[in-house]
């Protein structure tokens, strides 16, 4: 009886349905913002770049994180490029709001895209800035592109070429610094910046129709790469690259791709952050002749002083020394040494490293001689480094920051092949007479910060 009753029960109320757990699910929007003068094709293959890396990504971080899924959108389009910044915002605004998702956006910026990107975020334009994560510039004009000489003397606006049929564009490259926009993007929320430049700044690899735009800075051939970040930015410089490789080149896209994706989802970047810097002057005479420079950067005096000898005999009489400690904390660099007796009367016959294999040690070897009953006497200085322990130098970035035309720097070298010798041999010249420069260097060094961005992004349920 009792089986009957449980058999009409279960008919008449029907089987026992269990809810699915829920999905908690983290959306990852790519918004891509191609430049001035540019379209979304630009963007196009950076973007397809990411879309293949992506599943090795997703794999990974839903292995680590069970229970979370990662959905994946894009938003890559055609924006009018030759409007100011502040009009192009809002055309960034309302495009998302029309057609795209509302949470989680990474705005991935080329050049005047990627300058927009941070006033947008940073001005809260579209009421937009809740919903971004982070912000990626790519060669962007961050700071304002008046601040530098272009050839001729020209400022921006007279660069106007560039961009035809200007509406503001040129305005907002020009005079517009979004160096504080930046500052506040990368305090609160994220901005990696993507760097690049040639060699040197009379480096022919980038130059336009045959000559250099900018012919006393380091650029991509359109922005001085002093210019593409400034402070609250994760600076990666990724080579020495114009500023539209990427959207042609796979390799150079994919690593980029690359450095976005391990941003987001953790992983080992080394950050561009500065370890040296400094400024030099120098200044042509009064002869109409080429005056030529050949300086190092990164010294710091060890030892100096002098060797005195008198030679009390009937005959010419030579000594050898010793001098510099045998011990120091800093690597050696050079030396300089100077006969400062009568030179006809006194000589200096021989200067060099005692251990020429060793550069450790910091001691100089001396020959000098002199005639009867004559002084010699030679002053001597050495100069030494520090390496940084555990760091390596990542790369350097040199321009003249005032001066007259007709000056230049013409080579840059790194000193050695020691990835942790941060020094840098600088060649420069003016042309006669009285023509004067004045440069700044700055040399980077490689340091991992962890970012994770994903691990701060917004988490839906299905």
């Amino acid at each position: 009886m009792a089986l009957i009753l449980t058999g009409l029960l279960f008919a008449e109320l029907g089987p026992t349905v269990y809810a699915a757990p829920a999905v908690q699910v983290k959306e990852l929007n790519f918004v891509f913002l191609h430049g001035a003068g540019g379209n979304s094709s630009a963007m196009q293959l950076l973007s397809d770049c990411i879309t293949a890396k992506l599943p090795d990504f997703i794999a990974s971080y839903e292995a680590k994180n069970p229970g979370i899924k990662i959905k994946v959108d894009s938003l890559n389009r055609s924006y009018p490029n030759n409007v100011d910044i502040n009009t192009w915002a809002n055309n960034i605004a309302g495009s998302i709001k029309t057609y795209f998702h509302q949470n989680n956006l990474i705005l991935i910026g080329h050049s005047m895209g990627g300058k927009t990107a941070l006033y947008t975020v940073a001005h809260n334009i579209g009421n937009l800035t809740n919903n971004v994560a982070a912000v990626v510039t790519i060669n962007s004009p961050v700071k304002n592109l008046n601040k530098y000489y272009f050839t001729g003397g020209a400022d921006y606006w007279q660069a106007a070429w560039l961009i035809p049929q200007d509406r503001g564009v040129i305005g907002s490259l020009s005079s517009y610094d979004s160096g504080s926009d930046g500052k506040w993007v990368g305090t609160n929320k994220h901005w990696l910046a993507l760097t690049s430049a040639e060699s040197s700044p009379l480096s022919k690899q980038f130059d336009v129709q045959g000559f250099d735009p900018l012919p006393r800075d380091m650029d991509d051939e359109i922005v001085p790469i002093s210019a593409q970040y400034a402070d609250g930015a994760d600076v990666v410089y990724y080579g020495e690259h114009a500023h539209s490789d990427f959207e042609t080149d796979p390799v150079i896209a994919s690593y980029q791709a690359e450095f976005i994706l391990r941003y987001i989802f953790g992983g080992t970047i080394e950050y561009s952050v500065l370890a040296d810097q400094g400024n030099s002057r120098h200044a042509a005479g009064w002869f109409p002749i080429s005056y030529r420079w050949d300086e190092t950067t990164g010294e710091s005096p060890i030892d100096n002083g002098t060797v005195l000898h008198k030679n009390n005999s009937f005959k010419w009489q030579e000594w050898e020394d010793i001098v510099g400690p045998a011990s120091t904390v800093d690597k050696r660099s050079n030396f300089q040494t100077k006969l400062t007796s009568t030179p006809v009367l006194s000589a200096l016959m021989g200067a060099h490293w005692l251990a020429a294999d060793n550069k450790d040690d910091t001691q100089l070897y001396l020959r000098t001689r002199a005639a009867p009953f004559t002084t010699v006497r030679v002053d001597w200085n050495i100069n030494g480094y520090q390496e940084v322990p555990g760091k390596l130098r990542d790369h350097y970035e040199i321009e003249i920051t005032t001066g007259t035309p007709f000056t230049n720097i013409e080579d840059i070298q790194w000193v050695s092949d020691d990835l942790m010798d941060f020094r840098l041999q600088i060649k420069s010249k003016a042309e006669g007479p009285l023509r004067w420069f004045e440069a700044s260097w700055r040399t980077y060094l490689q340091e991992y910060r962890p970012r994770k961005v994903i691990d701060e992004m917004a988490i839906t349920t299905e």
